[in-house]
């Protein structure tokens, strides 16, 4: 990435993601349909092009605007529990629903 390029950091569910117009990202699942325009208006910070705006907490009149592209779930998280000497033992999985986003444009 060349210095002098926009980017911008936003926050959806419950993360903070760096991003600059055609990255493509992962978040937790969005609703909305695959090849459907997201509006991300949590915007916490814009930078470079020799400017920096930082939010309190947001950025006024910003946002950034991404296409989802594919709804997927996550590698599979394994959760095993036990107890010494009890017998008690549980094995679990767990995969994340996730959305796969491409930045289009960052607003503000």
């Amino acid at each position: 990435m060349s210095e002098g390029s926009k980017y911008a950091v936003v926050k959806t569910g419950g993360k903070q993601y760096r991003v600059s117009e055609g990255d493509r990202i992962t978040v937790e699942r969005l609703a909305a349909e695959e090849g459907s325009e997201v509006t991300l208006d949590c915007v916490l910070l814009i930078g470079g092009d020799g400017a920096t705006k930082i939010g309190t907490p947001v950025v006024d009149g910003a946002s950034v605007t991404a296409t989802v592209t594919e709804h997927k779930r996550g590698e599979k998280i394994e959760v095993f529990k036990f107890k010494a000497k009890k017998r008690y033992r549980r094995h679990t999985g767990h995969r994340q629903e996730q959305t796969r986003l491409t930045i289009t444009g960052i607003n503000g």
